[in-house]
């Protein structure tokens, strides 16, 4: 039987390999980010909320990042049903990213530590 090998077809780029999400700060930092965020919340709704809301304060939009291998500006996030999206776009296409798969660029925009702290939260 003959060897099936895997290989990338030419002139195709490497895969993208994006760093961890939490780089700005220790656990006890963003702890006390999700604190701050979450005063006065009752349920996982009402923290997510609260969390959207400290984002939209402190995150400087718009940022240049890379998602798939291109250039996109993320113009601003939204509160989805069940998560938070970062609204990326290229030319005239636009596309919702979640912000626990957003890569992001070094350096990170002003206000990029309240992303590690929902990445944070969401992971607990």
């Amino acid at each position: 039987m003959p060897t099936i090998l895997a290989h990338r077809a030419p002139n195709t780029p490497a895969p993208v390999r994006y760093p961890p999400p939490m780089a700005s700060k220790g656990n006890a930092a963003l702890e006390a980010m999700i604190g701050e965020a979450t005063v006065d919340t009752d349920g996982h709704e009402d923290e997510r909320t609260g969390l959207f809301a400290m984002l939209e304060e402190h995150l400087a939009v718009p940022f240049t990042t890379t998602v798939l291998g291109v250039e996109v500006t993320v113009g601003k996030i939204e509160l989805a049903a069940d998560s938070i999206v970062a609204v990326c776009a290229r030319g005239r296409h636009r596309q919702r990213v979640g912000l626990l798969d957003l890569p992001l660029p070094t350096p990170a925009p002003e206000g990029a530590a309240w992303i590690d702290a929902y990445r944070h939260w969401a992971g607990r």
